[in-house]
């Protein structure tokens, strides 16, 4: 695949959305496909919003337990960039708020890998991270059954689920790529 050039055929627009929990690997597979594909990759998240406000991570994700506009501000940006033209849109809840989205993608992998690839990106103490993400993956669910109405541990409906545990993000994307193609949605060079 690495010497062959993947695009979109002309006239056509074509939005991918990523899904899957922290450490899942959707920025890094978003952002591949993206680029392999030459479209925009959206992942406007928390992060970016706390760097946009210059507020710590931390402070957004404790006062978006009780103040839902810090999600609809993410949300709603994301969505609207998302539709603009074509993308890949990696975000925790892509593959439910982008419903028109042409393929949707779930990544998932176990509680210990995505707390040690966050260890890995982020440093810190593995045991705290560990329990960060427990607590974080508990807060997103119970925010976005509250606030969309939206259960996040079903992604039954996903296009493709994809377990991140054993595979590297160059076959994640290959498979998505493959699935891409089989719906006459990319088309090789």
């Amino acid at each position: 695949m690495s010497d062959s050039r993947y695009y979109i055929p002309e006239g056509k627009e074509v939005r991918i959305a990523i899904s899957g929990r922290s450490g899942c690997g959707n920025t890094t597979v978003s952002r591949m496909l993206a680029e392999i594909l030459d479209i925009s990759f959206i992942n406007y998240t928390f992060r970016a919003l706390a760097t946009e406000m210059r507020i710590p991570l931390e402070q957004i994700l404790e006062n978006a337990k009780n103040d839902f506009s810090y999600d609809r501000m993410v949300d709603e940006k994301q969505v609207e960039l998302a539709r603009q033209a074509s993308c890949v849109l990696g975000s925790r809840l892509a593959i439910w708020m982008l419903p028109e989205a042409n393929i949707k993608v779930y990544l998932e992998a176990s509680e210990e890998t995505r707390a040690r690839r966050i260890f890995n990106r982020e440093g810190g103490s593995q045991e705290e991270i560990i329990e960060f993400t427990k607590m974080r993956d508990a807060e997103d669910t119970r925010r976005y059954k509250e606030l969309y109405k939206i259960d996040n541990a079903d992604y039954t409906f996903a296009d493709i689920i994809i377990d991140t545990e054993k595979s590297l993000p160059k076959t994640i994307v290959e498979k998505i790529i493959l699935e891409l193609k089989k719906r006459g949605l990319v088309v090789r060079e």
